[in-house]
C-alpha cells in the first residue's frame, strides 16, 4: 500500500467523523536513481541526541466485544493552543494504529520517571499489553487512563496526514490533567533517562 493509500485507509477507519483527506504530497526528497542524502544509521544516531518525553497512546475498544488498544510513543507534541490540538506519529505498519483509528478517540498518557517497565510492555507487539495494568476511563473518550501517569490528554481524532513511512495523527483535546510535579520519563540516545536538575 502506498503513502496515499495508507492515509486513505486511515481516513476510512474514522467512519463518519469529520476528517479531511489532504492531496497526496510530494514524498521524495531525491530522484528514484539518487541515493538518500543521509543514511538511516546516521539519522538515528544524530536524532538520538534529542531527548523526548515518553507516552502511551491508548484507545477504548472499537466495539463491545473488543479490547482496548495502546502503544508506546515518543513522537508526541503539542500542536495548537487555539483550537487545542496535539499530534503524534505512528508507523504505517503499526497493527495497533488501525484499532485506534476505528475508535476515533485516544488518550495520551505521559509517563513518569518510574514507568520504564510499563513503557516496555506497551512497546511489545502481539502481547496483551493491558494485562496487570491499572487504569480507569478518561472522562470524555473512555480511553484507558493509566494509573501513575504524570499527565493525561483525552482527545478526539481530528486529522491524519502522511509523513514518509509514518502517519501524523492530530487530536483535538477534550480534557486533560496532571498528577503532580513528578519527574518525567525521558528517552535519550536509545535508552531511558531521568531529568537532572540543579
Amino acid at each position: 500500500m502506498g503513502h496515499a493509500g495508507a492515509a486513505a485507509a486511515a481516513v476510512r477507519y474514522l467512519g463518519p467523523r469529520p476528517v479531511e483527506a489532504l492531496p497526496r504530497p510530494e514524498l521524495r526528497c531525491v530522484r528514484e536513481d539518487e541515493p538518500a542524502p543521509v543514511g538511516q544509521g546516521d539519522f538515528r544516531r544524530v536524532l538520538g541526541a534529542f531527548a523526548t518525553g515518553v507516552t502511551v497512546i491508548t484507545a477504548p475498544p472499537a466495539d463491545a466485544s473488543g479490547s482496548p488498544a495502546g502503544f508506546a510513543c515518543q513522537s508526541f507534541s503539542s500542536l495548537s493552543l487555539d483550537p487545542p490540538l496535539v499530534c503524534f506519529m505512528v508507523g504505517r505498519t503499526s497493527t495497533t494504529w488501525p484499532r485506534i483509528a476505528r475508535a476515533g478517540v485516544f488518550c495520551v498518557n505521559v509517563l513518569g520517571a518510574g514507568q520504564g517497565e510499563l513503557c516496555r510492555a506497551f512497546a511489545v507487539s502481539g502481547a496483551d499489553k493491558f494485562a496487570g495494568v491499572a487504569y480507569d476511563p478518561a472522562p470524555v473518550s473512555g480511553s484507558p487512563r493509566l494509573a501513575g501517569a504524570a499527565a493525561w490528554i483525552d482527545c478526539t481524532l481530528h486529522a491524519v496526514h502522511t509523513g514518509g513511512d509514518h502517519l501524523i495523527v492530530v487530536g483535538r483535546v477534550d480534557a486533560l490533567g496532571e498528577e503532580g510535579p513528578g519527574e518525567p520519563l525521558l528517552f535519550h540516545r536509545g535508552r531511558f533517562a531521568r531529568l537532572r536538575t540543579g
